[in-house]
C-alpha cells in the first residue's frame, strides 16, 4: 500500500495508530486491555511470532486529476508489501514490536496490464522511463502498550458482531526531498494524502491459536505529479484507488508480480532484517537515487 499503497506510506504509519476502545470479544485476546490491544495490531500488521514472513498484496488504478478535464486512467497497479515483526522491550512502555517491510507497486498498462518500461505522457507528448515504486525499506516505530501520549493503549476500531473495521486519512506535508533550500520561500513541498480502511473478524484477532489475522485492505492516496513523469509545476494531481488483503503464501501473488520479483526483484521474497536501521524509502527518495540532476531530458 505508499508510499503505498501502504508507503512513505504510508499506511504502515497509519496502521500503527491504531487503538482500542469498547468491551473485550470472545476470545483469548482481550481487546479491553492495552495488553491484548497492542498483540491484536500485531496480528493485524504481522505476526506474532519473531520474524514470520507476512505479505499484503493489493491492486487498483491511478487517475489524474487536472481542472476543466475528465480524470483519466493512467496506469492499472498491481502491488505488494512484505513483512515481519520483532519483539521489543522499553523499560517505561513495556513489551511491544516493531514492523519492518519492503513495499513493490508496479505500473502498468490499464488495458492489458502489461508493466511498462516507458510512459507517452499525453499533456506533453514525452515518451519518459517508468520507475515502478520500489521502496525499501517501509519500517516503523515501535508499538508499545503505552502510546506517545504516556496514555495506555485503546482500541478505536468500530466494532458491531463479529466485524471490526477503520477508517483513517493521514495528511502529508514536507519539505519534497528533490527540492532545493529555498522551499519556504517558492514552494516545493510534498503534499498527499493517504486514506485506510482496515477491515476483519473479531473473534479472528481475538484468537490466541493464531499467529497473524485475516485482513482487507482499501487505500487511497492524493499526491503531486511523480517525478518521472516529467510534469514540473503543472497544475493537477493524482490519486491511487485500491484494495487487497493479507495473502497467505508468495505464491497466492497474482503471476505477474511472482514474475517481476522472480527477475527484477528477488529481494521481495523475504522481509528486511528485524534490526534494520536504514531510512525509509518513499517514490522521490528513490527517484533521487536512480535519476541524478544532470539526467538528459526524457526521449521525444
Amino acid at each position: 500500500m505508499s508510499q503505498l499503497p501502504f508507503a512513505p506510506r504510508r499506511w504502515l504509519l497509519a496502521a500503527a495508530l491504531l487503538a482500542v476502545a469498547g468491551a473485550a470479544q470472545a476470545g483469548k485476546i482481550d481487546l479491553g486491555t492495552p495488553e491484548g490491544a497492542n498483540l491484536a495490531l500485531r496480528k493485524v500488521q504481522c505476526s506474532v511470532k519473531d520474524n514470520e514472513p507476512v505479505i499484503f498484496y493489493w491492486n487498483g488504478a491511478l487517475f489524474s486529476r487536472v481542472e476543466g478535464e475528465p480524470d483519466r486512467q493512467l496506469f492499472h497497479v498491481e502491488a505488494m508489501n512484505i513483512r515481519a515483526c520483532v519483539t521489543v522491550k522499553d523499560p517505561v512502555k513495556g513489551t511491544g514490536w516493531r514492523l519492518v517491510s519492503r513495499e513493490l507497486l508496479l505500473y502498468m498498462d490499464p488495458k492489458t496490464h502489461e508493466v511498462l518500461k516507458t510512459w507517452v505522457n499525453p499533456w506533453t507528448g514525452k515518451t519518459v522511463d517508468v520507475l515502478h515504486i520500489d521502496n525499501d525499506p517501509v519500517n516503523q516505530p515501535p508499538v508499545f502498550q503505552i502510546g506517545r501520549d504516556g496514555k495506555p493503549m485503546t482500541w478505536t476500531a468500530d466494532m458491531v458482531g463479529d466485524q471490526w473495521w477503520l477508517t483513517l486519512p493521514v495528511p502529508l506535508f514536507y519539505d519534497n526531498p528533490l527540492g532545493g533550500p529555498y522551499q519556504n520561500y517558492v514552494g516545493g513541498s510534498y503534499h498527499a494524502t493517504e486514506m485506510f480502511n482496515f477491515l476483519g473478524d473479531v473473534s479472528d484477532i481475538t484468537n490466541d491459536k493464531r499467529n497473524t489475522a485475516n485482513v482487507r485492505v482499501a487505500w487511497v492516496r492524493l499526491s503531486n505529479w511523480l517525478p518521472w513523469m516529467e510534469m514540473g509545476d503543472r497544475q493537477g494531481l493524482l490519486y491511487f484507488h485500491t484494495t487487497g488483503r493479507k495473502i497467505d503464501k508468495f505464491e497466492d501473488m497474482p503471476a505477474v508480480l511472482r514474475q517481476e520479483i522472480e527477475t527484477n526483484y528477488p529481494k521481495y521474497k523475504s522481509p528486511p532484517p528485524g534490526d534494520d536501521t536504514r531510512p525509509n524509502e518513499t517514490s522521490w527518495t528513490y527517484f533521487k537515487k536512480k535519476v541524478p540532476p544532470s539526467a538528459p531530458p526524457a526521449r521525444h
